[in-house]
């Protein structure tokens, strides 16, 4: 099977980012090892502390987050980082040539049950003229992403990844401690039967969301004319993998309880490199009215609504918007 480090090179990608990516691996590697030893060594359960989000934050968020932080910085190819978890960006190397954004664990809330989390992140190019400190480096659209991709940390670990030359499989054999390449290419489907949304939230969404989901649940008997399944794994990177992997639609819609907040989800974090992974694969991601990676962020915590997956179904979904 092909290492990952082979198929980097055969779709040309710069050394630099080669040996960033190889950095990140390095990190994502010891973030499954600690979360696969789970209660063994004390690292589930709630902190005492909330970050940026007003989300309070995980013990496994805080550690995986040190992880990538420490090697990154290490790694020398780093000019700035910005998490999830950290208030402002965290200056690494002025001279680094990338800036990497990342959501170090999420999901993390399903540690406490054993099911499916994950690293997301996403490298864009440093900007000439602005320090290491300075967050206005980051709010970059998503169409100058040079390479993203998540690890899903399940029955196996895998590394889900695009450098722009189509969305590549990896999974990692902890016989050699190498990712190795599963699939390649990987196409989701143009149309679906298969839906996944928050459902808990129904009553805050807009009237055009929720004409769009009761179709979907009357089935062949509405003007859908099929049966719709719906799955919710409670978190994106679980989601979207299901997506990328047999199709469907995600949604995480604006919903009216914060009118401050138009998304759940985060642009730099979550939706902005998922949905490059998601148009690499033949599908679609749409914040509802634009393309998301054509939206520029504003701030690096910046929140968007999301509908993303196979592209006729995410055309469907947007027709009720208009």
């Amino acid at each position: 099977m092909t290492r990952l480090n082979s198929q980097l090179q055969q779709d040309d990608v710069p050394l630099e980012l080669v040996l960033l990516i190889q950095s990140l691996m390095v990190g994502c590697k010891e973030i499954s090892f600690r979360v696969g030893q789970g209660a063994l060594t004390g690292v589930l359960g709630s902190t005492s502390s909330e970050n940026v989000q007003g989300e309070t934050q995980k013990k496994l968020d805080v550690i995986s987050n040190q992880i990538l932080k420490d090697v990154l910085i290490e790694s020398g190819h780093v000019k700035s980082i910005s998490s999830e978890e950290e208030d402002d960006v965290v200056a690494c190397n002025p001279e680094g040539k990338y800036l990497v954004s990342f959501d170090p664990l999420d999901g993390s809330s399903n540690t406490e049950i054993n099911s499916l989390i994950g690293t997301i992140f996403s490298i864009t190019h440093g900007t000439d003229g602005i320090q290491a400190d300075d967050p206005s480096g980051f709010l970059q659209p998503g169409t100058q992403i040079a390479a993203a991709g998540y690890v899903l940390y399940g029955p196996s670990t895998m590394l889900v990844m695009s450098t722009g030359n189509g969305t590549h499989v990896y999974t990692l054999d902890k016989t050699q401690g190498d990712f190795l390449l599963t699939e390649s290419n990987i196409q989701i489907p143009a149309d679906t039967a298969e839906f996944s949304i928050n459902m808990s939230n129904q009553r805050h969404w807009e009237p055009n969301i929720q004409a769009y989901v009761a179709d979907l649940l009357v089935g062949k008997e509405g003007p859908r004319g099929k049966n719709f399944n719906m799955r919710w794994v409670a978190a994106m990177v679980g989601d979207v993998h299901r997506v990328l992997s047999r199709g469907g639609i995600f949604l995480y819609p604006f919903d009216n309880r914060d009118p401050s907040k138009p998304g759940k989800l985060r642009l730099l974090y979550e939706a902005s490199p998922m949905a490059f992974l998601v148009e690499q694969a033949g599908g679609m991601a749409s914040t509802g009215e634009t393309r998301i990676l054509d939206v520029m962020p504003t701030d690096i915590h910046q929140r968007v609504p999301t509908v993303l997956g196979s592209k006729n179904e995410v055309e469907a979904c947007l027709a009720y918007t208009k």
